[in-house]
């Protein structure tokens, strides 16, 4: 499916009058934008949808990665090492808006405290994200946003932002220096494994040396 283009789009909201409205992001890198996979129109508008599923005849090792914006690219890249490098299985998850996620789950929960007796609501990010594999949440904002919604799973819960100070540099520089790339992303999976006991601490050692992570800088948000 594809979307509606510019003049279309335009036409229809100021010759037809349509009660709707559409806006174009502006982005600082380059990326595929791939076009939209059937099915997917409620959970963009809800803000969490999955677009794939990695299974590995290694491990029954699992996670599940979220992603936003720029560094969506660095989260598919991140599942396609867990598979090849570390016999992990994922989800990756794309996430519109976290807000969105953490605005329906405040109301189902609201909605359901003071309706005990009647059938119990769901919200989506619990449908979509249920039980206790790990989720690696990563995106271009600081980690406050994502952890919006960290209270409404079971799962361990990971966020990875952009805290610190703003700064100029090359997009693959800033994406190390706020361990959002896709190396990050890796270790951070593989160490919320860690706690139910499908990876060791060797192997966090491991992917650390494999992926030239630099350990000895102060987190971002000090420097």
């Amino acid at each position: 499916m594809k979307w509606p283009s510019y003049s279309t789009t335009a036409r229809a909201m100021m010759e037809e009058a349509r009660d709707e409205f559409y806006y174009v992001t502006a982005m600082n890198e380059n990326y595929a934008q791939p076009s939209m996979p059937e099915g997917v129109e409620e959970g963009i508008i809800k803000g969490l949808y999955r677009v794939e599923a990695r299974a590995s005849q290694e491990s029954s090792a699992r996670v599940r990665l979220l992603g936003s914006g720029a560094i969506f690219p660095q989260v598919l890249e991140a599942a396609r090492r867990l598979d090849a490098d570390w016999g992990v299985a994922s989800e990756v998850w794309s996430a519109t808006s976290f807000s969105e996620l953490a605005r329906n789950a405040r109301e189902v929960e609201r909605r359901n405290r003071l309706n005990p007796v009647s059938p119990q609501e769901t919200s989506h990010v619990s449908r979509c994200l249920p039980g206790t594999s790990p989720i690696i949440a990563a995106t271009d904002y600081v980690r406050a946003y994502p952890q919006l919604i960290a209270a409404y799973v079971e799962a361990p819960f990971t966020a990875l932002g952009t805290d610190g100070f703003g700064r100029s540099d090359t997009r693959a520089a800033l994406r190390s220096f706020f361990e959002v790339d896709a190396g990050h992303v890796v270790v951070a999976a593989l160490a919320a494994l860690v706690t139910e006991g499908s990876v060791t601490q060797e192997t966090i050692a491991e992917a650390i040396v494999k992926y030239a992570i630099e350990v000895a800088h102060e987190a971002p948000w000090s420097r």
